[in-house]
């Protein structure tokens, strides 16, 4: 039998191309399933989400602080936020309360709210449904001891949850927070850094997350607040800035309106 030499190398080709085609084809789908799974509506619809931002048309925003452990600079933010008139939203651990009352005191005599941040700053999804409410509840009696206001808001330690750490909070009748803006105060960023990061990063219904503890926190602060107050920003409290009522939270924990 013989073969023409032209016909055999067009016959070569098409298989080369085909295959190549079809290798193509295979990567072009394997990239889909790792980039967009398919399941990513169905997960988005039932996991269970804390509030980062809220949507509002208002250009407003709220600032919040973290206290775990230290206490250097609590009264020095409370001098800063007193003088532009701003209040902000304090997340305490129940430890700290009992190494710091008189603290918790003159942040609420300033006006501003005082939350949950936990009794032991423990990791939530490691405890039982019943360990995380007796924890918060711990903290919640501590608190309102002081200040005579119980709180209804959590930020969870170390920003970390899972579906049963959202619903036990819920089932509390408190809503859990986080924040869509980290100043990154506690990497010890200088203060000009944390305003640059804070300020482009902020838009309406934007909740912030300090420390009041970390380094340059309150030098940074004054030019947070001044720069957003330019650009026609008005500062209040969480509880304040989040929706009541029906509401739903998307899957990057923007909370809407029903």
């Amino acid at each position: 039998m013989q073969f023409k030499t032209g016909s055999v190398r067009i016959l070569l080709f098409k298989r080369k191309w085909w295959t190549a085609a079809a290798c193509l084809c295979l990567a072009l789908a394997m990239l889909c399933v790792v980039n967009y799974p398919v399941a990513v509506g169905a997960s988005a619809a039932t996991r269970q989400l804390p509030i980062y931002c809220v949507q509002r048309d208002q250009k407003m925003v709220s600032i919040s602080f973290d206290a775990a452990w230290g206490n250097e600079d609590t009264q020095q933010l409370i001098d800063i936020m007193e003088k532009y008139q701003v209040k902000a939203t304090f997340f305490v651990v129940g430890d700290w309360v009992d190494r710091y009352p008189e603290s918790v005191k003159a942040l609420h005599d300033a006006g501003h709210e005082i939350m949950n941040h936990s009794n032991t700053h423990a990791h939530l999804p490691q405890l039982s449904t019943q360990a995380i409410m007796d924890d918060l509840n711990a903290c919640n009696d501590k608190i309102e001891a002081i200040t005579g206001v119980r709180p209804t808001l959590i930020r969870p330690p170390y920003g970390d949850y899972d579906d049963n750490s959202i619903r036990a909070i819920r089932s509390m009748g408190m809503e859990p927070i986080q924040w869509d803006v980290d100043s990154l105060d506690w990497k010890d960023l200088s203060a000009a850094d944390i305003t640059r990061r804070v300020t482009s990063k902020v838009g309406p219904g934007s909740i912030v997350l300090f420390h009041n503890a970390a380094k340059h926190t309150p030098e940074a602060l004054s030019g947070v607040i001044e720069r957003l107050l330019q650009e026609g920003y008005t500062f209040v409290p969480i509880s304040q800035i989040i929706l009541t009522g029906d509401y739903t939270i998307d899957h990057t924990g923007k909370q809407c309106p029903a």
